[in-house]
């Protein structure tokens, strides 16, 4: 069991991330205590999208290659429609997702970042919501989909969209919080 405060949590991201559903999970799980870094394509900043445009960069830490995940406790996905449709064909972000399913750790998307799990091949049989334009992709992979604030299903926890980025964040803790999950392997 590990506490929230000896978590390491690891946020992969592309251009064209929601800007509220990087922003508020990174920021209130360093807030509740966790190391959290940020890893993109390339490791350099990436832009997020607000609202009509273009927002706020978001620092890196790493590249997403780079990423070990035997050293993290879990993987964040923020949405928005352009992030995730990077990440799918991110052969590095996909098989990241894989590494953490095998591991059963937890594993965080959010909106349209659920893409990068079906992607990935671990959607299958699990409970899942996602931003509604999603649902029949997530359905089609194999998903029992669910129109709630917060789904965890064995380690994998989703949510719709900026709406519901508490119960989201606080879902992320307790699993953290779990341990290990039993996972299908990816």
């Amino acid at each position: 069991m590990t506490k929230i405060t000896d978590a390491k949590i690891v946020l992969i991201s592309s251009h064209g991330f929601e800007q509220s559903e990087l922003e508020f999970p990174r920021d209130q799980l360093r807030a509740k205590g966790a190391e959290l870094h940020v890893a993109t394509p390339d490791g350099k900043a990436v832009k997020g999208w607000e609202g009509s445009d273009w927002g706020r960069e978001a620092e890196a830490d790493l590249k997403i290659a780079d990423v070990d995940a035997t050293q993290y406790d879990a993987i964040v996905i923020p949405g928005g429609q352009i992030n995730p449709d990077l990440l799918r064909v991110d052969a590095a972000a996909v098989e990241l997702v894989r590494s953490f399913a095998r591991q059963g750790k937890v594993i965080a998307a959010i909106c349209h970042a659920p893409w990068v799990l079906i992607e990935a091949d671990i959607v299958a049989g699990r409970e899942m919501t996602s931003y509604p334009s999603l649902r029949t992709d997530l359905k089609n992979a194999g998903a029992r989909v669910m129109d709630e604030p917060v789904v965890a299903d064995s380690g994998i926890v989703t949510s719709r969209n900026p709406d519901d980025l508490k119960a989201f964040v606080s879902k992320i803790v307790e699993e953290i919080e779990e341990g290990r999950h039993n996972q299908k392997a990816a």
